[in-house]
């Protein structure tokens, strides 16, 4: 992959990376598609990283569907994409484990705090896809908003040369954020889904007029009503810190941030406040 990047890379060209661990949807493909515009070739990864899974039964039933995924981005480009489908010995050689990470706090807020060592998982991954495709830009969703910062702090802190690109949430006409997940709910529990970004919306206005607590109390009750639907955390954050708002200041930016249990698949969304 190396090689092959630096050959074309001796030509002129220039690369940008979308990192994926399959199942790819339509908002990958927004993905690859704001990639494309900004570069003369795109690398797609296409790796299920078992680093930053802390559920093993989540790891197993993962979807893979690597042969559909190159069908898919075929249809978008024969030309100027490229996919890197890596085992784990190619990325990890005889030992499949994580480096240790410190993002400045960033990595113990919300998904930190449920998911034991997952942003060391990410963070291992997207460095070392660094180190081999070497991309003049690498694009991920704002779905995953905290692993966004993250991945920008980790460029930042090993001084490594790649602009990160946070790029729009991609959802389904219903407003659920499209998910590779999503394709394991029940019919019944995808009809409620979009309960989630509903409510995300109903919370964005009352923070307009209420404190951040008061607007969490309300998600909470909301979600009690809803039997389908579990929540696990519901956060109102600063933008750059990702510490939960204590009092609202006119000179930051907010984002509402939360993750819910539809059955067994967990979901996670969040949407820009202020």
């Amino acid at each position: 992959m190396s090689i092959y990047v630096d050959g074309l890379k001796e030509q002129g060209k220039t690369f940008g990376l979308v990192p994926t661990m399959g199942a790819l949807h339509e908002g990958h493909l927004s993905l690859v598609e704001m990639a494309l515009s900004q570069n003369d070739m795109v690398v797609v990864s296409i790796f299920v990283n078992p680093t930053q899974f802390d559920n093993e039964e989540d790891l197993v039933k993962y979807p893979r569907t690597l042969n559909q995924d190159v069908t898919l981005l075929s249809k978008v480009s024969e030309k100027t994409i490229v996919v890197y489908a890596p085992n784990a010995e190619d990325i990890y050689d005889q030992v499949v484990k994580s480096e240790s990470f410190l993002f400045d706090g960033l990595e113990f807020e919300m998904e930190g705090a449920f998911r034991d060592g997952h942003f060391d998982g990410v963070g291992t991954i997207v460095k070392r896809l660094f180190e081999i495709v070497k991309p003049h830009r690498a694009y991920f969703g704002e779905k995953d908003f905290q692993q966004l910062q993250i991945i920008k702090k980790l460029v930042e802190l090993h001084d490594i040369d790649v602009k990160v690109i946070g790029c729009p949430i991609h959802r389904a006409v219903d407003g659920l954020a499209m998910s590779s997940r999503n394709t394991r709910l029940t019919e019944q529990h995808r009809e409620v889904a979009p309960f989630i970004y509903k409510t995300l919306k109903s919370a964005k206005t009352k923070f307009g007029t209420k404190s951040a607590k008061k607007v969490k109390e309300w998600v909470e009750k909301q979600f009690k009503l809803q039997p389908l639907l579990k929540l696990e955390y519901f956060t109102i954050a600063d933008t750059s810190t990702l510490k939960p708002v204590k009092r609202k200041s006119k000179n930051k930016t907010y984002r509402a941030f939360i993750a819910v249990y539809a059955g067994d698949i967990r979901l996670i969304d969040n949407i820009a406040l202020i």
